[in-house]
Order: structure tokens, then sequence, then C-alpha cells
């Protein structure tokens, strides 16, 4: 029998992490699932990889169930506004938000267009704010406290004009943090987490990702692993708010006048 003064241990606190299924988002995702969290896997077109993020995640905790997929559009208001409700009912809570989901689609000054910059203002900015209002509604009737952790990019401090529409959506990310965590504290803490060069595409060879991965003043851009954990030091850091952690080798401090998606050799510092 336990003594009087014991006390029943905590429930595993809950995640929504976005754009989870692939890449940086199911990174972020496991490494939280290691650290024992509940973990709400979104996606939008990525079914089968978020159904595969969230069986990896309940293995890594040992807790069948302590994961699940959910689908939103994060461009579609209602859609956004379906997402955290949904959570709740499968978890019957939640403690976070990370938002790693992204649209990143090129243009530039001379090619921008009101449809571009909505796509992008709505996925990467309007959902994230969405979330963290939702979030802090829910805490709020639960009388808790928890965190948002935005995912940004160093090059808002190393700013160059290509993806244009990408750029000024995280820009604007990147204002609302402060504004979020002034309107939202002490409830909700809000947090950015800005990496820089981390993973390649299908626009960078293997040769050119390494090589422009190098082009840090410490040798080595961020990688997958870095990024997850500031986003978990961010998440436990309780005297944090309002500010963004640069996660990127020092790239920020470097002037690249491209994208390093369109970099070439003669282009690069």
């Amino acid at each position: 029998m336990p003594s009087p003064d014991s006390t029943a241990p905590e429930a595993p606190r809950t995640v929504l992490v976005t754009g989870a299924g692939k890449r940086l988002g199911r990174e972020i995702a496991l490494t939280l699932a290691r650290a024992g969290w509940n973990v709400a896997v979104h996606h939008r077109r990525s079914v089968a990889d978020a159904r595969q993020t969230a069986a990896d995640c309940n293995a890594l905790t040992g807790r069948p169930g302590s994961a699940a997929s959910f689908f939103a559009d994060l461009a579609d208001e209602a859609s956004v506004r379906a997402l955290l409700p949904a959570v709740v009912t499968h978890f019957g809570q939640i403690d976070a938000v990370v938002n790693s989901a992204s649209t990143f689609e090129h243009d530039s000054a001379e090619s921008f267009g009101f449809a571009a910059m909505e796509n992008h203002l709505r996925a990467n900015t309007g959902a994230a704010v969405l979330l963290a209002q939702a979030l802090h509604a829910h805490l709020s009737a639960r009388d808790a406290r928890g965190a948002v952790v935005n995912l940004l990019d160093q090059k808002l401090w190393n700013m160059n004009p290509d993806f244009f529409s990408y750029t000024l959506s995280k820009a604007a990310l990147e204002a609302a943090n402060t504004m979020l965590a002034l309107a939202l504290a002490p409830r909700v803490r809000v947090v950015g987490v800005a990496p820089g060069l981390t993973l390649t595409s299908h626009m960078l060879s293997d040769e050119q990702f390494s090589a422009l991965h190098q082009q840090s003043p410490l040798g080595r851009s961020s990688t997958p692993e870095d990024v997850a954990a500031t986003v978990a030091f961010a998440l436990n850091n309780q005297s944090i708010t309002g500010t963004t952690l640069l996660v990127d080798g020092g790239q920020h401090l470097m002037r690249f006048e491209r994208d390093f998606s369109l970099m070439t050799p003669d282009s690069r510092p």
C-alpha cells in the first residue's frame, strides 16, 4: 500500500508536431517521444509516412497509443481550427505545439503575386497563430501552462531575395513570436528555433549539400538532431519566451547572396 504522502507519477505531456511525417518534423517527433512525450503527428499528404512516424514514436515510448497521426490542411482555416480539438479528443489534453511544417515554393520579386504570398502566409504564419490561440484557450480551461515552438530560418538574419513569399511568411511568423509571447503570457511561452541548412533537397546534389553544409564559422551547419534537441530544450526551459534560438553553426553571421538551394560555386562566400 502506498504511503500517505506518496504521489502518483505525472501523466506524460502531449505535443502536436506539424509536418511530422517526414524530414525535420519526423526527427522532432522521434526526439520528443524518446523524452517521454505523447506525440500527435500532423500530416497533410504524407499519410503513410505520418503513420510510420507514429508507430516509431509508440515503439520509442513503449506505450501503445502514445502517438497517433492527424490530418489538417494548414492553408485552410477550418481544417486548422479542427486540428487541436481532434488531438485533445484523442489524448485528453495537449501541452505544447511545434510548428514545423512549411510551404516552401520558389518565387522572386519579379514573379511575386498575391496568390503565392497568400499560400505561404496561410500555411506558414496563419496556421501557427491559430494553433497558438487554440492551445492558449485549452490551457486556460485546464489552468495549466505550456509552450509553442515555431520553426523559422537563419535567412531572416542573413537576407537574400530568393523564395520571396516563403521568406515573407517566416518574417511574419518571427514577428508573431514576439506578439504572441506578450499576448499569451503567462499561460503560453512562445519560442522560435531557426535552423541553417539542415537537410538536402531535390535542388541540390549530395556534393553540393555537403559543401554548403560546411559553409559556416563552425565548419558545419545544423543537423536534424541539433534542431530537434533545441526544440526539446525550448519546450522544457520555463524561462524562455519571445525569442529565437539560432541553430546554424553561425551561418547567419556570413553573407549569402542566394538561397542555399540556388547557390552555384561562384555565389558562395
